[in-house]
């Protein structure tokens, strides 16, 4: 569903204590060129990437089910020629979605067309990457 209204779902106070995965929230696009479905099987998993309108820079989410997993996405959609910093909101080692729902690591990397991202999936977790053109 379209929407250029970009929201975080739960109580502010239970984010206050972690900021800085806000930042993905301050960067990300409201309206897109393109959106491509990069994997998904229905009732499991998800990770789709949107290009943002009149930019070069992409934005991918994935988010899976109480089953932990691990993904590999190929960047293959990227402009050749370009080097881009992605900037990766993840589930960190211990995180579960009832047990440990806030542990979340952020990292950064440069990609290009091609590259290959291996992300875990935590029960009941997801990620959030911010691809931007340098």
């Amino acid at each position: 569903m379209y929407s250029p209204l970009q929201m975080a779902a739960d109580l502010p106070e239970h984010y206050e204590r972690n900021m800085a995965p806000f930042r993905f929230i301050k960067d990300v696009a409201v309206d897109w060129d393109d959106t491509k479905i990069l994997k998904a099987a229905i009732g499991d998993y998800i990770i789709t990437a949107r290009k943002a309108k009149g930019t070069d820079n992409w934005f991918l989410g994935g988010i899976t089910d109480e089953n932990a997993r691990t993904e590999t996405i190929t960047l293959d959609f990227l402009d050749s020629g370009k080097t881009y910093e992605a900037t990766i909101y993840e589930d960190g080692p211990k995180a579960h979605w009832k047990d440990n729902p806030t542990e979340v690591g952020i990292r950064t990397v440069a990609v290009k067309k091609g590259s290959q991202l291996t992300m875990k999936l935590a029960a009941g977790g997801g990620f959030a990457i911010s691809v931007m053109a340098r």
